[in-house]
C-alpha cells in the first residue's frame, strides 16, 4: 500500500464516529439492503400515493433512464429545456417545466404571474412591494398545500361566488388558483373560474396534483382556459417522488424557470431538480403513455377482486367498489361493519396491519370502516392484503 492510500486511510479512521459506522459491503449477488441496514420496516401500500408513504415505486424503464442521466454531468438549463420540449410535444401543450413535485410547481407558477422574468422582481421574491401581490381563490378551496402559492408573497382573497370573484378583481390581482380535487365544495365551477380569468385577462393556474387517470386531464384544463396546470410526477405515473410538471402557456412557464433553480438568487432555487428526476418524469410520462390503459385499468379491477373473495364468508361485512370523482379516480374497495357485529374498529385495523407482518398501511376513515387503495400494489400484494384483512376482521 502507497504512503498516501495510507495516510487517507488513517485520516478517515480519525474521523469522529467512525469506527461505530455499519459497514456496507454485500454478499455477492444479493442486491444491498439500506432499509434493513437502517432499521426501518419497509410496507405495503394499500393507502396510496401519499407523500409520506413515499408515494410510488419506479418501473424499471424509468429507473434505466435514471442511471442512464446520472452518468454524464450536463447544462440543468439545457437539460430543462429540451426535456419540456419533449413533454410538451407528448401532451400536445406549448410548454412544460419539471419541477420538485406539484407544490413547487404552484410557487413557480405564482412567481411567475408575480415576477415573470424581471431580474429585479426575482431577486425580491418573497417582498411583493410594489408588484401585483393578490391570488384570488375559492374560499371552499383553502388548504395546507396553498402554503405553496403563499410562499411566492402574495395574499390571498378569498371569494365565495363567481360573482365575488369578478368584484374582488383589481388591478393588484397577479392571478386566480383553483385546487381541482375541492371544486365540487364551492359554488364556482372549474370552467367558470378559468372563464373569468380570460375575461378579466388575468392568468390563471389549476392545481390538478392528483388528477391522472384519466390523461386527458393533462390537456383538458389549458383548453378549458387555464394558463397554467400543476400535476405530480410521483403517483399514478410512478415517476420519481420529488418530480411534477408545470404545463401552459409558453411566456409563463419561460417565466418559471427564471425563478426556478439553477439560478442562485431566486425562490425557486430551493426547488432543486436533478438531473435523474428531470430524465426520470419525461421517462415515467413516456412509459405511462405508451402502456394500455384499459390492461392497466382491468388488472386493477383484478387487485379488488382477490381481496374481495378473500372476505367471503365474513357475515355483515359490507363490501363495495368505487372510483373517486376527482383525485385518484382509480378502483379503490370500502369496508364497512359496525363494531356490534365484528367486534372491533376500523383504528384497531389500520393499526393492526401496521403493526403486523407483513407490514401494510391502509387508509383510515376514523369510524367502522376503511378504504383500500390497490394501485400501489405489487403483484402477489393483493391476496397478502386480503388475507390480512380477514384475520383482522374475522368475529
Amino acid at each position: 500500500m502507497s504512503q498516501s492510500r495510507r495516510r487517507f486511510l488513517q485520516s478517515l479512521a480519525a474521523l469522529p464516529g467512525a469506527a461505530s459506522l455499519p459497514a456496507c459491503a454485500q454478499t455477492p449477488g444479493r442486491p444491498r439492503d439500506v432499509y434493513q441496514e437502517l432499521g426501518i420496516r419497509p410496507l405495503i401500500n394499500a393507502a396510496g400515493t401519499y407523500t409520506y408513504l413515499s408515494a410510488s415505486l419506479r418501473p424499471a424503464e424509468v429507473a434505466e433512464a435514471m442511471e442512464s442521466a446520472s452518468r454524464h454531468f450536463v447544462n440543468l438549463n439545457e437539460l430543462h429545456a429540451a426535456v419540456g420540449k419533449r413533454i410538451s410535444a407528448l401532451l400536445g401543450c406549448e410548454a412544460a417545466l419539471v419541477t420538485a413535485g406539484a407544490a413547487s410547481a404552484l410557487l413557480l407558477g405564482t412567481a411567475a404571474c408575480v415576477a415573470g422574468k424581471d431580474r429585479d422582481k426575482i431577486r425580491r421574491l418573497p417582498d411583493t412591494t410594489g408588484m401585483k401581490n393578490e391570488v384570488l381563490l375559492p374560499r371552499a378551496h383553502r388548504n395546507g398545500y396553498d402554503h405553496a402559492v403563499r410562499a411566492a408573497g402574495v395574499r390571498l382573497i378569498e371569494v365565495e361566488t363567481l360573482a365575488d370573484a369578478e368584484r374582488a378583481v383589481s388591478e393588484r390581482t397577479a392571478m386566480l388558483l383553483y385546487f381541482n380535487v375541492h371544486g365540487p365544495e364551492g359554488p364556482i365551477k372549474v370552467d367558470e373560474f378559468a372563464a373569468l380569468a380570460r375575461t378579466k385577462g388575468i392568468p390563471a393556474l389549476i392545481d390538478a396534483a392528483a388528477d391522472i387517470p384519466p390523461v386527458d386531464n393533462y390537456a383538458r384544463f389549458l383548453k378549458m382556459g387555464y394558463d397554467l396546470a400543476a400535476f405530480s410526477g410521483g403517483k399514478v405515473l410512478r415517476g420519481p417522488q420529488c418530480s411534477g410538471f408545470l404545463l401552459g402557456r409558453k411566456d409563463l412557464v419561460e417565466a418559471a424557470a427564471a425563478n426556478d433553480s439553477p439560478e442562485t438568487d431566486a425562490i425557486g432555487r430551493t426547488n432543486k431538480v436533478g438531473k435523474e428526476e428531470i430524465v426520470g418524469a419525461w421517462a415515467a410520462l413516456e412509459h405511462f403513455l405508451k402502456a394500455d390503459s384499459a390492461e392497466r385499468w382491468r388488472d386493477w379491477e383484478r387487485r379488488c377482486a382477490t381481496i374481495v373473495e378473500s372476505l367471503r364468508g365474513i357475515r355483515k361485512l359490507g363490501v363495495e367498489s368505487f372510483v373517486p370523482e376527482i383525485a385518484n379516480a382509480v378502483p379503490h374497495l370500502r369496508l364497512r361493519w359496525t363494531r356490534e357485529d365484528l367486534g372491533t374498529t376500523a383504528a384497531r385495523v389500520v393499526a393492526g396491519l401496521r403493526d403486523g407482518e407483513p407490514r401494510i398501511e391502509i387508509r383510515d376513515s376514523g369510524e367502522e370502516w376503511i378504504e383500500v387503495a390497490v394501485w400501489m400494489l405489487q403483484p402477489g400484494e393483493d391476496a397478502i392484503v386480503g388475507r390480512r384483512l380477514k384475520e383482522l376482521l374475522r368475529p
